[in-house]
């Protein structure tokens, strides 16, 4: 099957949009189906792929924009699949609209949760507004300005007209499927998560251990991801000061942590827990397997995650997982209403109870594994085919519209 992939998180980039688009790329080329991926990459040259866009970086961020000018597709697809709705998946929605291509589009990241925290999301929506010819008005564009409701409900707005060029959904986890309720018309929805592809590490347990100035014997606690504000920090933090006192011993290691250490450093004095803290910048994924294996157990604390990717690598690894967001924690995982209290008591019951923490990592290797990759390049190219079948049944429109209970009932893939 020919298929072209748009995303606007560049190669590279330590994300799950980006790590997530990178394996489905891999897995579809790898079984034989022709892929073209159109993503940011250097101003001068675009990305290493052949079809890379041009890019400008936003100054103080590891985010790169790609510019609107795309360079020409080598051949048309089949189906035209998004993964984001920035500029990069404008364009590729506006290229499958004018080519009468059927849309599969995976709703990897909470734009709705994220708004509050990242004042590019306005910029964001009024530009792909405009792209998308949707007639808005100044009044409209104002609306994206206002925080609260009036900003949340023109982004509603614009969230719709992706959903209705759209002929399948792709949803990376049951929570992220349930959200769609807020929208009036959700095309089939389909749960595909992404699978683990991450490669054995060289790096030890003990060498990890000694390069980070870890006591020998310590409880160790990690946390992946960026620190940033809609990660919460802040309720890590606290909580691990609740494990501090029942485990003085114990280390929280933070891995992936680069604009923000000035930031997350205030925050762990505050609540006194600096001196047991160590701060790792994001390493490549191919070496990420050796962090898993080194800790005792992952704390998770955000709760804006559509699937949380980190929490299925870790467990691939044999490590307990405990999180604060109970609508991604599913049976065979550790979960804890997001506060300081209940959040690090459930982090030091893993660490003391050593049924617990066999019990908790085995349910969750088991889950992992039981998700290989080729179910799910298997979900994926049936939904495809399923794209193909909707856009054949309403070419006009290229999306069947359906309520939100209908959809959820389409789904087939989990």
């Amino acid at each position: 099957m020919r298929v072209a992939h748009f995303c606007d998180s560049h190669a590279g980039r330590s994300d799950g949009v980006a790590i997530s688009v990178a394996a489905t790329v891999h897995l579809l080329r790898g079984a034989g189906h022709d892929v073209q991926l159109y993503q940011p990459g250097p101003l001068l040259r675009g990305s290493g792929e052949p079809c890379g866009v041009r890019s400008v970086p936003v100054p103080l961020r590891n985010v790169r924009i790609g510019l609107p000018r795309f360079p020409g597709m080598r051949r048309v697809p089949e189906v035209v699949h998004i993964h984001t709705p920035g500029p990069v998946g404008i364009g590729g929605l506006r290229y499958a609209r004018a080519h009468d291509i059927p849309v599969v589009m995976t709703w990897h990241t909470d734009l709705l949760a994220y708004s509050a925290h990242f004042m590019e999301i306005q910029f964001g929506a009024a530009h792909a507004a405009r792209r998308l010819a949707l007639g808005w008005t100044v009044r409209d564009y104002l609306r994206l300005a206002r925080p609260g409701t009036e900003r949340r409900a023109q982004l509603v707005r614009l969230g719709q007209e992706f959903l209705d060029r759209t002929a399948i959904l792709i949803a990376p986890s049951e929570k992220t499927a349930a959200s769609f309720a807020e929208f009036a018309r959700v095309p089939p929805v389909w749960t595909v998560p992404t699978p683990v592809t991450l490669p054995d590490s060289p790096l030890g347990r003990d060498e990890l251990r000694r390069s980070l100035r870890l006591p020998s014997g310590a409880p160790v606690v990690l946390a992946v991801g960026r620190a940033t504000k809609e990660k919460d920090p802040a309720l890590l933090l606290d909580a691990f000061a609740r494990v501090l006192r029942r485990l003085p011993d114990a280390r929280l290691v933070m891995l992936g942590v680069l604009q923000q250490r000035q930031a997350v450093l205030r925050l762990a004095r505050r609540a006194g827990v600096a001196h047991a803290l160590r701060l790792v910048r994001p390493v490549p994924h191919a070496i990420m397997a050796g962090y898993y294996r080194m800790a005792d157990v992952l704390a998770f604390a955000s709760t804006t995650d559509t699937q949380g990717l980190v929490l299925a690598e870790a467990e691939a690894q044999g490590l307990p997982v405990v999180l604060a967001d109970a609508a991604l924690a599913g049976p065979h995982r550790l979960s804890a209403a997001p506060d300081a209290d209940t959040f690090g008591a459930a982090i030091t019951r893993v660490l003391t109870d050593p049924s617990l923490h066999r019990r908790v990592a085995e349910a969750g290797r088991a889950a992992a594994e039981a998700y290989s990759t080729g179910r799910h390049l298997d979900h994926l190219l049936r939904a495809y085919r399923a794209a193909q079948a909707a856009q054949q049944a309403h070419p006009a429109q290229g999306v069947a519209s359906a309520s939100v209970g209908a959809s959820l009932a389409a789904r087939t893939a989990g």
